[in-house]
């Protein structure tokens, strides 16, 4: 029998495909794409070749520290667009001090060195020489958005301004928000650089550290100087006790100089504030706004392409009902409404369509302080708005009642499953749900479904499936412990949830009944990653207390105890404070519970927190 050989063929080990093997033109891609900046950190760490291509594809940037050690500002990010320097300079102090000081230059030349390509920036602006040096450095910025919290140094009305408008040609948006300054001196500088007001498109003034609004001879200069606004949100002075007031003749003449505004947003100072409203408050002012429904219908007829308004006055606007109705005609784009003060937005006891029911394209709407307000208003709302898939509205708005059945609002089959709005509280608006709600304000209970099922121990068993955002106040004193019985037992998909303590702890009992505010409670949502705990309006002793009281640290011990038990990516906390001292400080037990806290990736904190 012949023997049968068998010839085997040698085969090399094949490798398995790497993400290495990819090009790195399509790696550079996949990277650009990635938008968190914590997942682009932990990508750049893999290996050197990721670095790099973070490094050459990253497009902001926020930079901390302080900018005299210019050897530790990085020069290898050389295709930043967006760049936040607001936290660079030692705060207290200007980022230039001197502004004849050749190192001053030679500072700002090494930023647009390290920098070049820089469109969008964000800085702390204490003294006008700051944008003196930066402001040339860039000349193509299109976006700036400047901070201040410091009072105004003693300059010139408008020197804030004249070196950026003088130097950035190409700025369309300017933000002011957080910027103190003086109401006159933007006016000034627009008037004196009109190429540059005519370019803007986009101008936020609603500059929350400034208890002062802008007045009608100003906005009036403001809307002339700049006509090709598509943003224009400002704090105003409606108030009609103060000279030059927002009235008729300043809405009437930015109807007529901006008629390309999208997004229109005109508050009143004192609703930017974050105060509670009294929650015996039938809703009324004592004083009426000068304002003729008139002068708003030839607001909104200047305005065809308006998309979202808000109208937050402070002061009542009555009968208001027809002007909304020629606002549903005058601007068919409007897809956002947010109303403050406005009264007679339905007529009471009518089932008919009209007022604000008849904006048939609006997907979000928030009402404030609307007196006359009642259920069945709610419920026409409901029906002539078939798109609403977000609505806002404090719980003691009006004259609602306390037993309103939300199931009874019939929303249609195209709104989606997003979150009605509150003060208090956020729940849906498209979902089978049953809950009752507790309204912590009025120590009573409202029922908000006839349709929950008892658990046999008088207790109705709560279902809240697409509750992703929470709002609660409570006064001090008061436990979080008990909200699950309250409506609040089942939130699957609870994500994020703000609680402001409000009150005196010296008029308290010397130490609270229970051992602890009950944040505990809070670990039977398991998509929670986001809490605000604000206690800063919650009073008492910082240091030393008399006999019989105690000081803010066993407070702080009783707000932030079972903190370690949630599973928080995200923690925004303001700790009492005793006004009479001037200080707000964590105290060492909120230290130690907040360092138990292992998930935390990022903490928020008064500045002079220690």
């Amino acid at each position: 029998m012949a023997a049968t050989t068998t010839t085997t063929t040698y085969q090399p080990p094949t490798s398995p495909t790497h993400l290495h093997d990819i090009p790195d033109v399509i790696l550079s891609n996949i990277l650009a794409s990635i938008q968190d900046t914590r997942t682009r950190n932990s990508f750049s760490l893999v290996c050197t070749k990721w670095l790099l291509l973070d490094r050459s594809t990253r497009t902001s940037l926020t930079l901390r520290g302080n900018f005299r050690g210019t050897f530790m500002v990085p020069s290898c990010f050389r295709s930043i667009t967006y760049l936040d320097l607001s936290l660079l300079s030692p705060w207290g102090h200007s980022l230039f001090p001197d502004s004849s000081s050749q190192d001053s230059l030679l500072l700002s030349q090494f930023l647009r060195i390290a920098f070049p390509c820089v469109t969008s920036l964000v800085l702390y602006s204490r003294t006008p020489s700051t944008l003196q040096f930066l402001s040339p450095q860039w000349p193509n910025l299109r976006h700036i958005k400047l901070i201040r919290w410091h009072q105004r140094c003693q300059s010139p009305i408008g020197s804030d301004f004249f070196d950026l408008f003088e130097n950035c040609t190409s700025l369309t948006s300017l933000d002011l928000s957080h910027f103190y300054c003086w109401t006159e001196d933007l006016p000034v500088a627009l008037e004196s650089y009109s190429s540059i007001a005519t370019s803007l498109t986009y101008l936020n003034l609603l500059t929350v550290p400034s208890p002062e609004g802008f007045k009608s001879q100003e906005l009036i200069t403001i809307s002339t100087a700049c006509p090709n606004l598509r943003d224009f949100l400002v704090a105003c002075m409606f108030d009609p006790r103060y000279i030059d007031f927002i009235g008729d003749e300043a809405l009437g003449a930015l109807a007529s100089n901006c008629p390309k505004l999208v997004n229109l947003h005109l508050a009143d100072t004192s609703s930017l504030s974050n105060k509670r409203g009294d929650p015996d408050d039938e809703g009324y002012t004592s004083e009426d706004a000068k304002i003729s429904l008139a002068t708003l219908e030839e607001l909104f007829k200047g305005l065809p392409l308006l998309e979202e308004l808000v109208l937050d006055v402070c002061h009542n606007v009555r009968d208001s009902g027809v002007m909304l109705e020629v606002l549903n005609n005058k601007c068919p784009r409007l897809k956002s409404l947010k109303l403050g003060q406005f009264h007679g937005i339905c007529r009471p006891g009518d089932s008919k369509i009209e007022g604000v029911a008849v904006c048939k394209g609006l997907e979000m709407l928030t009402i404030k302080n609307s007196a006359d307000l009642t259920d069945s208003n709610l419920m026409v709302i409901a029906l002539g708005c078939p798109r609403l898939a977000n609505m806002g509205m404090p719980l003691n708005s009006g004259q609602m009642d306390s037993d309103f059945d939300l199931n009874e609002l019939d929303y249609g089959a195209g709104v989606s499953s997003e979150m009605y709005e509150s003060d208090d509280l956020c729940f849906p608006t498209a979902t089978k749900w049953n809950a009752d709600c507790y309204d912590t304000r009025k120590n009573k209970k409202c029922k908000y479904s006839s349709h929950s099922q008892s658990n046999g121990n008088g207790i109705s068993d709560k279902s809240w499936d697409q509750l992703q955002y929470l709002s609660l106040w409570f006064a001090v004193g008061d436990l979080l412990s008990t909200l699950p019985l309250y409506g609040l037992e089942i939130c699957p998909v609870l994500e994020e949830i703000q609680i402001k303590v409000e009150g005196d702890c010296r008029s308290r009992p010397p130490r609270p009944n229970d051992q602890s505010f009950g944040l505990i409670c809070l670990a039977r949502y398991p998509q929670l990653s986001k809490m605000k705990l604000d206690c800063g309006d919650a009073l008492g002793y910082s240091l030393t207390a008399p006999s019989g009281q105690m000081d803010l640290s066993p407070w702080e011990r009783f707000y932030l105890m079972g903190i370690s038990h949630l599973n928080l990516n995200e923690l925004d906390y303001w700790p009492p404070q005793d006004k009479d001292v001037n200080q707000r400080c964590l105290s060492l037990p909120a230290v130690g519970l907040l360092s138990e806290c292992v998930t935390l990736k990022e903490t928020f904190r008064p500045w002079n927190c220690t």
